[in-house]
């Protein structure tokens, strides 16, 4: 009953869309079904493959009589339409009794000579510089883009359920999806508008944004960065395309012979060219790899349209479907210019035929294209505001000129329809779930304040036993020009009140100019990272870690106060200049001392550090992609490398301070994506303190007694383990994202991933600094002699939410209650 109640509604919502629909499975003569099966209209260069398990759905905007349906080794058969819609077509493919000839396909190392298709593949890498806008010195383009969200796999039974009662007219509109046949609800649009100008002479290219809209949750800054990171932008000729974090290999990639097997279908006239027809699918199960076909021209080898479609059993996580088409224009018998981009993904908790989930489609279409316009560097440096207020309030005259691809009624419709939802109790109800969960706050709308982080409410540690926290942020959008934070925290072992609390206001947007200042007199656990922070609102997870290796009672009473001034003059280069006091002791005097040598103290002994620090952090991240343009901004990307110098300068006297030293520091990430071998993470940090300073100011090599897998600390460290005043440490990561994995059948199916990592530390303390300071349980020393070093072995992926790493110290065995081996872990929900 319930598949017949959604073909009446795929049949209902046929209406005024596609003349053309078909779906169905095509197997062999004993009812196995047949993956990668071509299945193409007649007379036509529109079609599909089938996918794992045979199955199929093409439309067409065209009324099309018959379809063709080949597979190599099977005879090719074409079968007539007697209607313009056709669900539940069974097509049995017999085996060819006549070997073929012109096509042949390798497999595993054999040679891949004579076959046609791989010979023009090697033609399509020859030229791929020399088509599209690459072929002019300068060039510019409009570009329209619009990214949509819906609920699809939507039929009686989940409108009629209990989760849905009441929003029952939600479901009064349903589209059909051209590319799985699956009804669909539409719940969020964005739309953007902009002008491209490119100068390949200079390597120079800018893109000015006119106009953005959007609709759904466009005033979640965490749900619209996470829509703008899923769309980066990519390019077919590439050896590999990143989505999701993953590098795929491009089915036009120069390592697509070892990957994919290619077939040489068909050629036809496309646009009055003559084009070849290429079916490729993968060699492997289990690798980020694509099926479909292309269509190439056979003089200058640019491609003319394309489809891919991840496999099924490609190691991904919470996506069943992502498929890609591009369109390309001619604009004379040498150039193939881009001019539609289409983009969906299926993301699912299942990876089953039937599963409910919610697509992500992304549409870009070009046009306007003009070459030769040459201008000078002054121009692409001069790059144009995109959170301008009137790039996001452009009227209906704008957006009517605007759109290259006109919005179907469907996505019209959006707009009322989140309107009409917002008013609605239980949809609001099921907003406020969702948002609570992603952003760990709890929105009070009509006082525009957050109230959390809800996931920093309950701790735990030596000092302060239990412990509950309770914060606040204001919050009038996500473009706010100010605000307020701030918490309170009660320790029921030392029965004190703790606190922070911190302000930013934004003085000038263009620059970024923020002022920022805050309090903070908490317990922290110090010595978890070297390059030093003056952020009054963080708080490192071992300080509240509930479970934790050996004793933690390392712990420091810290109160910090601290005002900054930050600008950025350039895009992502940012300058921090400030100043902090802060007032430090032992949280747990008994078992872990601060005390050094002070010559002004009637004992000789002073176990409080007070001092003042003048501060300039200069930060330098290439690449970095962010969105909003208030006080606070989210990250888009995290491919971006990160370059940080700052200097320290320690003044003695000023406010009772202690201590007059200098300290620089210098760290540099960067994440290295490796094509098909999976990810690196590298980080080298270095720093040199000049002055005699105490414990409590030294630099401390980060240990971690937690069972948390954290990146940059030294899982098998115990806290201040080794104290340098000159440092340097370097930190390798590596993810092979289930590429040796996906090779044992064994493991195969499991889907995990392999993590290998690699960490090293070397570092001074001179006998001055030593003789300064007076621990009583801390053996003051630094990895000086020789390198300290680990090595890890993590599997991730497991049940697709948990990482465990396997850690193994490489030296310095014969340091007290020092740990050989360790395992940590961690949860989260990856790609």
């Amino acid at each position: 009953m319930k598949r017949y109640f959604s073909y009446f509604l795929l049949l209902f919502c046929f209406g005024a869309s596609a003349q053309s629909k078909i779906e169905g499975v095509v197997t062999d003569e004993e009812g196995m079904p047949i993956a990668f099966a071509n299945i193409i209209f007649v007379d036509s260069s529109e079609g599909t493959i089938t996918n794992d398990n045979g199955r199929f759905y093409l439309e067409s905007d065209e009324t099309h009589e018959a379809i063709k349906v080949s597979f190599i080794g099977y005879e090719t058969v074409e079968i007539p339409l007697g209607q313009k819609v056709s669900y539940g077509m069974e097509i049995v493919l017999r085996e060819s009794a006549e070997q073929l000839q012109e096509v042949v396909i390798y497999t595993g190392k054999q040679s891949k000579k004579n076959n046609p298709a791989i010979d023009i593949l090697r033609k399509i890498w020859s030229k791929k510089r020399e088509n599209g806008v690459r072929k002019f010195e300068q060039y510019q383009y409009d570009k329209y883009e619009k990214i949509e969200f819906d609920l699809n796999t939507i039929d009686s039974a989940l409108i009629k359920s209990k989760l849905f009662k009441g929003l029952e007219f939600m479901f009064e509109d349903l589209d059909t999806s051209r590319i799985t046949g699956k009804t669909y609800l539409p719940m969020f649009l964005n739309e953007s508008f902009s002008k491209v100008y490119g100068d390949n002479a200079m390597e120079r290219e800018k893109e000015d944004v006119l106009g953005n809209k959007n609709s759904g949750f466009s005033g979640n800054q965490a749900i619209t960065a996470f829509v703008e990171d899923l769309y980066s932008d990519y390019d077919i000729y590439d050896n590999y395309l990143k989505f999701f974090d993953k590098s795929f290999t491009s089915p036009l990639s120069k390592t697509g012979i070892d990957v994919y097997n290619y077939v040489l279908s068909d050629s036809t006239y496309i646009d009055n060219k003559w084009c070849y027809n290429i079916i490729y699918y993968p060699r492997r199960k289990n690798e980020l790899t694509f099926k479909g076909d292309f269509w190439v021209n056979d003089t200058t080898f640019a491609i003319k349209k394309i489809n891919m479609q991840v496999t099924k059993s490609a190691n991904i996580n919470w996506v069943k479907e992502i498929y890609i088409e591009q369109e390309f224009d001619v604009v004379n018998d040498s150039v193939f210019l881009l001019k539609r981009d289409y983009m969906l993904s299926d993301f699912s908790f299942s990876k089953k035929e039937e599963s409910r989930g919610v697509y992500g489609k992304r549409t870009t279409v070009f046009d306007n294209y003009t070459f030769n316009n040459p201008r000078p560097e002054e121009f692409y440096k001069a790059v144009a505001d995109p959170y301008d207020p009137r790039v996001f309030s452009q009227d209906s005259i704008f957006w009517k000129n605007a759109r290259l691809e006109s919005l179907n009624e469907d996505e019209s419709g959006i707009f009322k329809l989140l309107d009409t939802l917002k008013t609605v109790p239980k949809f609001r109800t099921y907003y406020d779930i969702v948002s609570i969960l992603g952003s760990g706050y709890v929105e009070i709308d009509k006082w525009n304040l957050d109230i959390g982080d809800i996931y920093s409410t309950f701790g735990y540690n030596d000092a302060e036993g239990i412990r509950l926290r309770a914060g606040a942020r204001t919050y009038f959008g996500q473009n706010d020009l100010w605000r307020l934070e701030g918490y309170m925290a009660y320790g029921f072992n030392d029965k004190k009140v703790k606190h922070g609390f911190s302000g930013k206001f934004l003085l000038d947007r263009k620059n970024r100019l923020i002022i920022s200042g805050g309090n903070r007199r908490d317990i922290e656990q110090l010595g978890l990272s070297l390059t030093s922070t003056n952020d009054v609102m963080g708080r490192s997870i071992a300080s509240s870690s509930l479970v934790t290796v050996g004793s933690n009672d390392r712990l420091t009473n810290i109160n910090l106060s601290t005002l900054n001034v930050e600008m950025e003059p350039v895009k992502n280069f940012r300058i921090n200049v400030g100043g902090s006091f802060r007032t430090l002791s032992s949280a747990l005097p008994d078992a872990f001392s601060l005390d050094y040598v002070d010559a002004g103290s009637p004992s000789g002994i002073a176990s409080e550090i007070k001092q003042f620090d003048l501060n300039t952090t200069l930060i330098y991240t290439p690449g970095k992609r962010t969105i909003g343009y208030g006080v606070e901004r989210s990250n888009i990307n995290d491919d971006y490398s990160t370059f940080i110098l700052q200097y320290t300068k320690g003044v003695d006297g000023f406010l009772e301070s202690d201590f007059d030293y200098e300290k620089i520091q210098f760290s540099y990430r960067q994440p290295w994506q490796l094509g098909g071998f999976g990810r690196l993470t590298s980080s080298v940090e270095l720093g040199k303190t000049f002055g005699m300073v105490p414990l409590g100011l030294l630099s401390v090599v980060p240990g971690n007694q937690t069972l948390f897998s954290l990146y940059n600390v030294f899982p098998n460290l115990d806290f201040y383990e080794f104290v340098t005043d000159t440092y340097a440490t370097v930190h390798l990561e590596h993810n092979f994202n289930g590429r040796i994995f996906s090779r044992i059948p064994l493991l195969r199916k499991l889907n995990l991933r392999e993590i290998i990592g690699v960490r090293g530390a070397w570092g001074q303390l001179s006998d001055e600094n030593i003789a300064l300071s007076a621990p009583t349980n801390i053996p003051l020393m630094a990895p000086e002699d020789q390198i300290y070093w680990e090595y890890s072995l993590g599997v991730g992926n497991i049940f697709k939410i948990l990482r465990i790493d396997f850690n193994f110290r490489g030296n310095y065995l014969e340091n007290p209650d020092a740990r050989a081996f360790g395992i940590t872990g961690t949860f989260g929900f990856n790609f």
